[in-house]
């Protein structure tokens, strides 16, 4: 009859204060593995974009190195053609930068 009826006769052997603090470290626990939750959540997002990211820059780079191999077998085919034809294309091309940067020059 003396013990109140909240805490089922426990007071006296500290039950009811053990009971608190597992409920306390229960809560705290279940907190930070919400935090850790949201956590792993947001870095799978973000490992998605970046594997995504990775995944465009890889075609971009395979696109460019195709370009590149184009452009280096133009090259080997203007080499292998007679050497005034290539002394005259790069007298042409010279001319042409002299005469862009000398526009430049002109228009400042």
């Amino acid at each position: 009859d003396g013990a109140p009826s909240g805490n089922y006769g426990y007071t006296n052997s500290g039950y009811s204060v053990y009971e608190e603090e597992n409920e306390r470290l229960t809560e705290s626990l279940r907190t930070k593995v919400s935090a850790i939750k949201s956590l792993s959540i947001e870095i799978g997002t973000e490992v998605k974009n970046q594997n995504k990211m990775l995944s465009e820059m890889d075609n971009d780079f395979d696109s460019t190195g195709g370009l590149l191999g184009a452009t280096m077998g133009r090259l080997r085919t203007l080499s292998r053609g007679s050497q005034t034809k290539l002394l005259c294309y790069m007298m042409l091309f010279s001319l042409f930068v002299f005469f862009v940067i000398y526009w430049i020059i002109k228009l400042r």
